[in-house]
């Protein structure tokens, strides 16, 4: 089996006695639907109910909800359930992660801007602050990828950059300060997003790096927060050939399989087990992902995962069927009780650590407010935000902006497939009203008719206007495979045509990598987010009423010569 007391559970003798006492009270039934996590949508009694009525997970995903109907949905869990539940949600940008109530201090890129650690702590602190008032006691954070691939349409502003020393450190101070307050991690996405340009929610995707080079980054990266106790690991339908034909030299090609599936990867003689020496649990991503459901068959595929080392199969496509397949395995020989056994004991040790045994009293909503959006965490959030914003590229004499040059044409670029991760529509016509109130006459570009010889008149540009501003708002998200700007027609209408005649600033709140759509602009910005903290700080910014403070955590230049020009 495995030490209870040894890291990162270090349970007492409290503790391991409500573990052995739990685990012997459950049914073989019981020990098997405790393997899964679903996900919530809908979190009325009724909808708790129809739950608990296929299965007693383990635990459950909240999404962004009200607090009240979080704070409700906890307390009935912890009313019906004998076993307390894991609660979890995406922790990664703040406590808006779980509740709409909750505060965004800022993706972690733009926390990777600001240079400053200090930022990654109260990252860390805010979440399990704003999660814990809710119920969370389980942060699906925070993401270790490294952002390698410009063109990778998941890692982006979700990661802390591509640098592994700060993605390292960054990840290793959320991990501590966020299980201080009793909210354990999962550090994710085991062995490591942010190599191959595919999602893995499309498709299983590669880390290529060779084992050396892997150990000496992801695998740094992994053990940095192991040693500060993570207490789970999130696996991701990604493959790692190097190590796995390291591990198993006799494996043909075909057989390599993302990690979720892999027990080079995750199995007792595996690379995270083994190589690495992490001895908490390991939680498959959502296995509703195409990376995950074509590999194998689903029927198969469903016990492996636990078979392979998982000790949490997280999500379902079917939770009746997918229970079925479970079971089905255990008598198939697929998986065996032995497996499911150590799972559930390592589930209930992470239980036992975060004291869940302890908590029965009912949360009160009252009680929730007075954290979610509290004025330390929202002066946190305006900090993150001057720090962050940076000025990659910079034509002279552009800026500050000339209050007496009032004269814009505004050309915005949003994303028509709306919010991803957190991100807002509506952003452009928000930076419109701000630069009208600034008191410039903002006029927003309509393509006119273009034919050869009878395009409008280039004069009319450089003698109607001051500057011309782009402003994009295009994030990244799953099932996604690209974020290039897609350009007005006629004939790329609104392409920085006048760059050389009329300053031109190029502005990114949500995507760091749009310098290879506009690579001549002189003048370009990345704000990593685009909540309103930040576009106040940009505004500053533009004004001259604050210098630009942020550091580049990836390379906005794409690794394109022409970009710098």
């Amino acid at each position: 089996m495995f030490d209870l007391r040894a890291k990162p559970f270090n349970l007492d003798d409290e503790d391991i006695a409500w573990v052995e006492s739990t685990f012997a009270s459950m049914t073989k039934d019981e020990k098997i639907e405790s393997l899964f996590f679903p996900c919530m949508r809908n979190y009325t009694e009724a909808d708790i109910d129809e739950l608990l009525d296929t299965m007693h997970p383990c635990g459950v995903m909240y999404r962004p909800c009200s607090a009240e109907e979080a704070v409700n949905a906890t307390n009935i869990f912890r009313k019906k359930c004998k076993i307390p539940m894991l609660i979890a949600a995406n922790l990664e940008k703040g406590g808006n992660g779980i509740v709409n109530e909750g505060t965004l201090i800022g993706a972690p890129l733009e926390i990777a801007a600001t240079d400053n650690i200090e930022n990654a702590r109260r990252l860390g602190i805010l979440c399990a602050r704003e999660g814990k008032a809710v119920g969370a006691n389980y942060a699906f954070a925070p993401i270790i990828d490294i952002d390698y691939n410009f063109r990778n349409p998941i890692t982006n502003t979700r990661t802390f950059g591509s640098d592994p020393a700060r993605v390292a450190a960054y990840g290793a101070a959320y991990t501590e300060e966020c299980q201080k307050l009793g909210v354990c991690v999962s550090i994710k996405h085991f062995p490591g997003d942010g190599r191959d340009e595919r999602d893995q929610h499309l498709v299983s995707s590669i880390n290529d790096m060779s084992c050396e080079d892997w150990m000496a980054t992801y695998g740094n990266n992994y053990k940095a927060s192991i040693e500060k106790g993570a207490l789970t690991v999130m696996v991701g339908h990604i493959m790692q050939p190097a190590w796995t034909k390291k591990i198993n030299p006799d494996i043909k090609d075909e057989d390599i399989m993302p990690a979720t599936l892999s027990p080079e990867m995750i199995g007792p003689d595996g690379l995270l087990r083994k190589y690495l020496g992490f001895n908490g649990v390991i939680c498959t991503d959502a296995t509703t992902m195409a990376g995950f459901t074509i590999p194998m068959d689903r029927s198969k595929s469903v016990p492996y995962s636990i078979a392979c080392g998982a000790d949490i199969f997280l999500f379902n496509k079917n939770m009746a069927e997918d229970l079925e397949y479970m079971k089905k395995g255990v008598e198939d020989g697929i998986l065996t009780m032995e497996r499911v056994d150590e799972a559930v004991m390592r589930v209930l040790a992470l239980k036992a650590a975060l004291k869940l045994y302890k908590q029965t009293e009912d949360l009160k909503v009252e009680d929730a407010l007075k954290v979610l959006g509290c004025e330390e965490h929202k002066q946190w959030a305006k900090e993150v935000a001057d720090q962050s914003v940076t000025l990659v590229k910079e034509e002279k004499g552009v800026l500050p902006l000339d209050p007496n040059k009032k004269r814009v044409l505004y050309c915005p670029i949003e994303a028509e497939q709306g919010v991803g991760y957190s991100v807002k529509a509506g952003v452009c016509d928000h930076v419109k009203q701000m630069l009208e109130a600034e008191g410039f006459e903002v006029t927003t570009f309509v393509p006119a008719p273009m034919f050869e010889g009878k395009t409008p008149r280039q004069d009319e540009v450089t003698k109607n206007y001051d500057y011309i501003i782009y402003l994009a708002n295009m994030s990244t998200k799953s099932n996604q495979t690209t974020v290039r700007i897609e350009w007005q027609q006629p004939m790329g209408a609104n392409c920085p045509h006048y760059v050389n005649s009329v300053p031109t600033i190029f502005i990114s709140v949500e995507n760091p990598y749009h310098l290879l759509d506009v690579p001549r602009v002189k003048t370009f910005i990345n704000t990593y987010n685009s909540n309103d903290d930040v576009l106040e700080a940009l505004m500053d910014k533009l004004m001259g009423r604050s210098e630009f403070k942020g550091k580049n955590p990836v390379d906005p230049f794409c690794g394109k010569w022409d970009t710098r020009l």
